[in-house]
């Protein structure tokens, strides 16, 4: 009897461990679960700002593949000549095969809003070169802006946005390069107070500037 006894205990304290072992996996893969879809941001959408090469596009690329979701990127550029031709092909080719490539160098707003799902992520790469897009095809900047910043509340999924910092360096010394200068930044203000989190690149590495908690 005492056997069987001491059997049953230790069958009871085998089984004890491994309800415990089990429900920490079940934990763990919840935890892995539920921050693979917040990794990317605190809340929906994200603003990655920073200098010349300071390596916000690669920190931004990073963020968003994080997610495991379906990555979208939506490209600004337009290729005016050869040079960046190549850029836009040496990007596109940096990215990989997972990614599907949209253009919007003037209609950034309305292709947020086509694209925009819970199982996809947007990147949005960059502002900049949207700003200046609209500077010279003479479109109301302003304006632009506004519905760009609704899209992204709007929004049914994550959104990334890539732009350079612009206002560090000297005043230019021309008026058109001061008017983009100060659209830049701007466009910039106005989409950081618009998005839950943002994240300043200096030589590679991220500072927060703002993280906004889910409430």
């Amino acid at each position: 009897m005492r056997c069987r006894e001491r059997g049953a205990g230790r069958f009871l304290r085998r089984h004890s461990v491994r309800v415990r072992t089990a429900r920490r996996h079940h934990s763990l893969d919840r935890a892995r679960d539920r921050n693979a879809g917040e990794s990317i941001v605190k809340g929906r959408s994200l603003f990655v700002l920073g200098g010349a090469r300071s390596g916000k596009s690669r920190y931004a690329q990073s963020r968003t593949e994080e997610t495991g979701l379906t990555r979208l990127f939506i490209a600004t550029a337009q290729a005016f000549d050869g040079e960046m031709e190549d850029r836009i092909a040496h990007h596109r080719q940096e990215r990989g095969g997972a990614w599907k490539t949209i253009e919007a160098p003037i209609h950034l707003a309305p292709a947020i809003r086509e694209n925009a799902a819970a199982d996809t992520v947007l990147l949005i790469d960059c502002l900049t070169l949207w700003t200046s897009n609209l500077m010279l095809a003479g479109f109301d900047i302003a304006a632009a802006t506004e519905l760009l910043t609704d899209a992204i509340a709007d929004a049914h999924g994550p959104v990334i946005l890539v732009s350079n910092e612009v206002g560090l360096g000297i005043v230019p010394d021309n008026t058109l390069a001061r008017r983009f200068r100060d659209a830049a930044g701007i466009v910039n203000q106005r989409v950081a107070a618009a998005v839950d989190e943002v994240q300043f690149l200096v030589s590679g590495l991220p500072i927060a500037v703002k993280q906004k908690s889910r409430g």
